[in-house]
């Protein structure tokens, strides 16, 4: 047994479980050997991590460095930024537990591994000088580059779920389809035109949305449980944690919850529940599609900025599997923006439209999350002021219009 067949073993049984329990006991276990001669290879559980991360830059890295290369040198932006775009998305189509590790290692913090920029520059794909270049057509570049890396990554998980890629390698012929869906919808966005989003007086829909909403406050409980989560994540958030906020006996919440996982069910599905409810309310402000998915969408940011403890706990499930098992009505739920007329997709089929709802809402939930984004766009954009809610007109605008939608005026 060599290292680098106990680092596969890694990515395959941790993988499979989006890293919930990284235990050198079931790695063992699946190797056929003794947890101490795991031991005579790495020291600890932190050095085979480190290992694994050093083998996904190197393999990475080498996997897109030539199509990197490519889009320094090209003359035209825009073939430079999907050459690369198509290249990562091959790697990671190829790769399914490569594609798992970079979400738990890009968003996870506790990893505590060197930042994914230093990593990918000191292996010859320098990030930060193609940031440079887009700038020249892309004013809020750090934003532009996290809309299309967000995207990337909801599309590819998307295609890795339905493939059921742990058991079916993808063939080269899937790969190239999702590659180009990715690359459409990075492209065009919804569709829209132009003129029609530019014509919109964001600043008077956000007054009609503020001016109807009702109370975001939530139940005691709920929010106690949203805490818990937000603090420790869906596996180790406890009902005595929940119960010690409360002030209440673990034995109390029975009165309230089957166990810890029904908890975590009913917090998430009831959560979803009132998102899709803001999100109605929104859209019915209107009977314009654009003003609709625009009321929509900002519903859904002011609900999530007025809950810190629910935007942390969503943020969990951007990059982990988290069974909360179907809920009661199917067909209903996550329709967040199915009825919407939105007519360059009218005619595509439920479970489509139903997806470009989750991709909104990931896309949402990744902005909000990161304060330093919006910060980035409001200096490029507004240097001698702010405007509170740029960073959601700016989602809109790459979700209706993609890159064309981001360009410098």
């Amino acid at each position: 047994m060599t290292n680098a067949e106990i680092v596969d073993a890694a990515f395959q049984v941790w993988g499979r479980n989006f890293y919930q329990k990284t235990s050198l006991s079931q790695l063992a276990a699946t190797l056929g050997v003794s947890k101490p001669a795991l031991y005579r290879h790495f020291l600890n559980k932190q050095a085979l991590i480190e290992a694994m991360t050093t083998r996904f830059y190197d393999d990475f890295t080498a996997s897109i460095k030539a199509d990197f290369d490519y889009a320094m040198r090209a003359n035209d932006l825009e073939e430079g930024i999907f050459t690369i775009i198509q290249g990562i998305a091959g790697y990671y189509g190829r790769n399914v537990y490569a594609f798992i590790f970079s979400l738990i290692n890009l968003y996870d913090r506790n990893l505590n591994n060197p930042a994914p920029v230093d990593q990918l520059t000191s292996r010859g794909v320098d990030m930060g000088a193609f940031s440079q270049i887009i700038k020249k057509e892309y004013t809020i570049d750090p934003v532009v580059m996290e809309l299309i890396f967000t995207t990337l990554t909801f599309f590819m998980a998307c295609f890795h779920e339905t493939g059921k890629s742990f058991e079916n390698i993808p063939s080269e012929e899937r790969i190239k389809s999702i590659t180009a869906v990715i690359c459409e919808i990075i492209k065009h966005g919804l569709g829209f035109t132009i003129e029609g989003i530019n014509a919109l007086d964001f600043g008077e829909l956000e007054r009609q949305v503020r001016e109807t909403m009702r109370s975001t406050e939530p139940e005691p409980l709920f929010k106690a449980v949203a805490e818990a989560v937000a603090e420790a994540g869906p596996w180790a958030a406890s009902m005595e944690m929940v119960a010690q906020r409360l002030g209440l006996s673990k034995s109390s919440l029975y009165g309230h919850f089957k166990n810890r996982k029904d908890m975590i069910r009913r917090l998430f599905l009831g959560e979803f529940k009132r998102i899709l409810e803001f999100a109605r309310h929104g859209i019915s402000l209107s009977a314009v599609p654009a003003e609709q998915l625009y009321l929509g969408i900002f519903s859904i940011a002011v609900y999530l900025r007025s809950r810190p403890e629910l935007l942390a706990t969503l943020d969990w499930i951007r990059t982990r599997n988290l069974d909360l098992g179907k809920p009661e009505k199917q067909d209903e739920f996550f329709r967040l923006f199915e009825e919407v007329d939105i007519e360059p997709i009218r005619n595509r089929g439920e479970e489509e439209k139903r997806q470009v709802s989750h991709w909104i809402l990931f896309l949402i939930i990744n902005i909000l999350i990161r304060p330093g984004l919006a910060e980035s766009l409001r200096q490029a954009w507004f240097p001698n002021g702010t405007m509170e809610n740029d960073d959601i007109r700016l989602l809109y605008r790459f979700v209706t219009l993609g890159l064309g939608g981001c360009k410098q005026c």
